[in-house]
C-alpha cells in the first residue's frame, strides 16, 4: 500500500518565509504556558531541560526556556532554524537556547554515536510541540521520546482549528459559514494527514498505548486533555485580536493547504481568483451588508484549541 508523502511545505521554508511565519502567526496565551508548566510541576516533572519539537521560529521555547536550565528548539527546516537563531532567547541561567535541525522522530539523535547526540538519552524533563505534533510520524516519535525523557518527564502537545468567526464579529455566523465553505470546497482537497489530525483536535491520535505493541513507558491513567471553545468570549489559549483583512491574507499565506492550493493553481495564485482573495471578497460583502464601513473590515477568528499531556512513568 502506498504511503502518504511527508509534509514538505514547512520543511522547505526559507529564512524569509520563517520570518514571515514568525511575524504573522498568532502567539499563545500566557495562561496556556502556565497550565503546561503547572501540570508538569504538579506531576513530578523537573526543570533542567526542555525540548521544543517542530519549533519553527522558536516562539514557544523562547517563552518557556526561562523556567529551565537548558533549552533546545529542534526543527527539520533550515529556514525556520535560521530565523529562530536570529531571534535568540535564553534559559533561567542566561544560557542561549540551542536551535538545531532535527526531526521530531530523531529528537537530536546521532547515527554515528549516542555520545554525539544533540539530545542525550534520559536527559529531558519536558517535550513540547505547538501546532506541530500532527506532522510527526508517531510510531517513530514515541519510542524516541521514551528514550530521551527522564522518569516522570512530560510530553505536551497543543493545536487548533481556526475555521470560525468569533461571536463578537458582525454576522459571525455568516462569516463562519463562508470559512467552512472555503475550507470544504477549496482547501480540503489539499489536506494531508496532519491537517485532518489538527482540525479534529487530536481526537484520533496515535498515543503510546495505541502502538503495536503498546509502549509500556507511558502512563495512560494520567493522560490529560483540555479543549477550548471557539465561541468563548474570552480564551486563554491563544492571543487573537481583531485583524485587518490585509493581515488575514498574510496569516493565511502561512497555512499549508493554502500553499498547496497555490502550487496546484499557479495561474490563479495572486490573482483575483486566488483562494484567499475570493475568501476576502466574500467576507467583505458580509461585513458591508452588516453595516461595516469600507476600509474598516476586520476579522476576529474563533479558535478551537486542544492541549494533550502524556507522562512517562516514574
Amino acid at each position: 500500500m502506498a504511503t502518504e508523502p511527508r509534509e514538505v511545505i514547512f520543511r522547505n521554508y526559507t529564512t524569509e518565509e520563517g520570518k514571515h511565519y514568525a511575524n504573522f502567526r498568532p502567539t499563545y496565551h500566557e495562561n496556556l504556558y502556565k497550565l503546561v508548566i503547572d501540570h508538569h510541576s504538579s506531576t513530578g516533572g523537573q526543570f533542567d531541560t526542555i525540548v521544543d519539537l517542530g519549533c519553527g521560529p522558536g516562539g514557544t521555547v523562547r517563552e518557556l526556556a526561562p523556567k529551565f536550565q537548558h533549552a533546545f528548539g529542534l526543527d527539520p527546516s533550515e529556514g525556520m532554524i535560521n530565523t529562530a537563531k536570529s531571534l535568540g532567547g535564553s534559559t533561567a541561567t542566561g544560557e542561549p537556547i540551542r536551535f538545531e535541525m532535527s526531526t521530531a522522530e530523531e529528537i537530536g539523535s546521532s547515527q554515528l554515536s549516542p555520545d554525539m547526540a544533540i539530545v542525550p538519552d534520559a536527559s529531558v524533563d519536558l517535550i513540547v510541540a505547538s501546532t506541530a505534533a500532527h506532522w510527526f510520524e508517531l510510531e517513530q516519535f514515541w519510542p524516541r521520546a521514551a528514550a530521551v525523557l527522564k522518569p516522570g518527564g512530560t510530553v505536551a502537545f497543543w493545536g487548533s482549528n481556526s475555521n470560525y468567526a468569533h461571536p463578537s464579529m458582525p454576522d459571525h455566523e455568516a462569516v463562519t459559514a463562508v470559512l467552512h465553505r472555503y475550507d470544504e470546497h477549496y482547501l480540503r482537497p489539499h489536506y494531508q494527514k496532519g491537517n485532518f489530525a489538527a482540525s479534529d483536535l487530536y481526537r484520533n491520535f496515535a498515543y503510546p498505548w495505541d502502538m503495536d505493541p503498546p509502549l509500556p513507558d507511558f502512563d495512560r491513567a494520567s493522560f490529560f486533555r483540555k479543549e477550548w471553545d471557539p465561541n468563548a468570549w474570552e480564551s486563554d489559549f491563544i492571543i487573537q485580536p481583531p485583524a485587518s483583512l490585509d493581515t488575514m491574507e498574510k496569516v493565511l499565506a502561512t497555512v499549508s493547504p493554502v500553499q498547496r492550493w497555490r502550487e496546484a493553481h499557479p495561474d490563479l495564485a495572486g490573482t483575483d481568483k486566488d483562494v484567499v482573495k475570493m475568501l476576502r471578497r466574500d467576507i467583505e460583502k458580509i461585513l458591508h451588508e452588516a453595516g461595516v464601513e469600507k476600509g474598516k473590515e476586520t476579522l476576529k477568528a474563533g479558535i478551537a484549541g486542544v492541549l494533550v499531556i502524556v507522562k512517562k512513568k516514574l
